[in-house]
């Protein structure tokens, strides 16, 4: 916390901060795998890139460097003494004045890392995700920056993931205000259709994800790959479907709304790719090993 290995449960903030009060916050979701060859930090200065240009959308001015928080996030792994984790650097407005404008107030950072648990992304790995089109719109960039990953886009996800699972699927979709789709609560979106994978592009009011990116570099170096605006017939009618995110790497969704996808199961494409990006991340695949920060 603000420069200073502090233990996880004396990592506390004051009630009155205030990104609790107003969301002005922002934030990255890295992982560090075990792999063969130690812990290895994926695209981690991709995502220290993105957490700094989520503070410049929002104005905020973080006092440190790329390599400060790039040798700070090591450095918290390393004191954790977990091998394999997931990583939350987080950059917010802290305690001072309270009120709206939030420039009044300093920005504090933390970083923190914590074993991590299949749990809701668990679904979809084996078998497929049970998908739900949420009744809520993804917001549009013309209210807020949705290439910034900031707490304030979350609670718009958080309720289309409660919608969800409340009706009991595993996750949900959610499309644009044009009406196409635009991604999960916390996953990128691809179809599958006659050997064509497609997903939206970023002007659909998503995030750029980095598995988003990875996955993407992976698929263009053995098929064909469109990014494009994709209907809710097109989402139904797929062959396969599958999301991707730092959490859920690559899952396969088997089931949207009362509509099954392809035969019900994980597709050949989909299980190529779960394979081709765990070979990355494990460091079996010499053509990304930069991806690798080794430490």
């Amino acid at each position: 916390m603000n420069g200073r290995l502090v233990p996880f449960k004396n990592a506390k903030v004051h009630v009155l901060t205030h990104a609790l009060h107003y969301s002005t916050s922002i934030f990255e979701g890295i992982r560090c795998y075990n792999t063969p060859n130690g812990s290895a930090i994926f695209r981690l200065s991709e995502h220290t890139d993105r957490f700094f240009n989520s503070a410049k959308m929002y104005g905020m001015k973080i006092r440190y460097t790329k390599k400060q928080i790039n040798d700070a996030i090591i450095k918290t792994v390393k004191a954790s003494k977990l091998k394999e984790c997931y990583i939350r650097p987080l950059a917010y407005y802290g305690y001072g004045t309270m009120g709206l404008t939030p420039t009044l107030n300093k920005v504090d950072v933390s970083i923190s890392c914590w074993k991590w648990k299949m749990g809701e992304s668990k679904a979809g790995k084996v078998s497929g995700a049970k998908c739900k089109i949420s009744k809520w719109i993804r917001i549009d960039s013309r209210s807020q920056p949705m290439q910034a990953k900031s707490a304030a886009n979350y609670s718009n996800a958080a309720l289309a993931r409660v919608e969800a699972l409340k009706s009991g699927y595993d996750e949900a979709i959610m499309l644009n205000y044009k009406g196409n789709v635009a991604e999960g609560s916390a996953e990128n979106i691809f179809i599958v259709k006659n050997g064509v994978i497609k997903t939206p592009p970023l002007t659909a009011d998503i995030l750029n994800g980095i598995t988003r990116d990875s996955v993407i570099k992976l698929i263009k170096s053995k098929r064909k790959l469109v990014e494009k605006n994709i209907t809710v017939n097109e989402l139904l009618k797929a062959d396969e479907i599958f999301m991707t995110g730092t959490a859920a790497e690559v899952k396969s969704v088997t089931k949207i709304n009362k509509t099954t996808i392809g035969n019900a199961k994980p597709g050949k494409i989909t299980k190529e790719l779960q394979k081709s990006f765990m070979d990355v991340v494990m460091g079996k695949n010499p053509k990304f090993l930069s991806w690798l920060k080794y430490i």
